[in-house]
């Protein structure tokens, strides 16, 4: 009986090991749930909220104005054996049909006013009254427009057209009302010439751009803040990286409302690179009558402001030197 049963068990054995172990069932959680939930983050990329850098505001918009530099009246020659009927009279144009120089030109009154800043560089100094007659001066920087007048006019071949591979015709393509550039002194004082202008002279800028006050910009003594500086001019703060059309910055114009003075272009002046009286000779390496003196900065010029005050001076050769921010304006004496 014992033998029976031993033999039996031992074939319970046998059959149980050749069916294996019993099939477990996954149970409904843990493990199996956080293991999905892992690779359903793996899938999802993590947003990530990146900080809005503070802009500046955008320069104001442009305001259209009228040549102030138009062509040279030529009256039109009447066919023979013909009277000046009406016709003719309407083709022709006309004195008061035309903007005249001064239009687009401020008077400055006489006086003196204080040239200089002491405690500048050494090019800037000192501090010293002049005492000027009246005068006027363009309200606005010459323009591509004013230049191709001036050029189909007369034929003029600036010196960058002959010895550069930039010259103004490339910077004025569809930049009309901007100033002009790539412009020799020589080239400025061509052109005054055919208005009937001439170059201002170093203290007529100055006196222009600041006023009888003395003050740092034309402005006020007061650079202008990042939220705001795109109100004043075009310069290196500004962010423009380009000349800008004359005459946009009205926060930024003169005391007797002329413009551009700070930025946009330097602008050419009358006058020799000469040491102020009571400076030094040799205060500055350049000094000297091979330069002529440009004022005013342009739209790279800016070091919080530096380079666009009314009293900094710079000069360069005035035969050769045509950049891609110098231009001009002219003036005139005052009747």
């Amino acid at each position: 009986m014992k033998k029976l049963l031993f033999v039996l068990m031992l074939v319970l054995s046998l059959i149980l090991v050749a069916c294996g172990p019993p099939e477990q069932t996954p149970g409904g959680g843990g493990d199996a749930n956080q293991s999905s939930g892992d690779s359903a983050a793996a899938a999802t990329p993590t947003q990530v909220v990146l900080a809005t850098p503070t802009s500046k505001p955008a320069p104001p918009t442009p305001t259209p104005r009228p040549s102030p530099t138009p062509a040279p009246l030529e009256s039109a020659p009447a066919d023979e054996g013909e009277g000046s009927g009406g016709d003719e009279e309407a083709a022709a144009p006309t004195e008061e049909a035309m903007p005249t120089v001064e239009e687009n030109m401020v008077e400055i009154p006489a006086g003196p006013f204080t040239m200089g800043q002491d405690g500048s560089k050494p090019k800037n100094g000192p501090a010293h009254e002049v005492d000027l007659p009246a005068y006027l001066i363009d309200r606005f920087e010459v323009t591509n427009d004013d230049f191709t007048v001036f050029v189909e006019a007369t034929g003029f071949t600036s010196y960058a057209e002959s010895n550069s591979s930039k010259n103004w015709r490339d910077a004025a393509v569809d930049k009309g009302n901007h100033p002009v550039v790539y412009v020799t002194w020589d080239d400025a004082v061509a052109f005054c010439e055919w208005r009937g202008a001439r170059l201002p002279s170093e203290a007529e800028w100055e006196k222009a751009a600041r006023g009888e006050d003395g003050r740092t910009y034309a402005w006020g003594n007061d650079f202008p803040a990042d939220d705001v500086v795109a109100e004043f001019g075009n310069f290196y703060e500004t962010g423009l990286r380009s000349t800008f059309p004359v005459g946009a910055f009205e926060q930024g114009k003169s005391p007797y409302e002329v413009y551009d003075v700070a930025g946009n272009v330097r602008e050419w002046v009358e006058d020799y690179f000469l040491a102020y009286p009571g400076a030094a000779a040799d205060a500055d390496p350049f000094f000297g009558e091979e330069n002529r003196v440009n004022r005013g900065g342009g739209w790279f010029d800016g070091l919080d402001g530096e380079l666009v005050t009314t009293y900094n001076r710079n000069a360069g050769p005035p035969g050769t030197s045509a950049n891609d921010d110098i231009g001009f304006r002219c003036a005139r004496d005052a009747e």
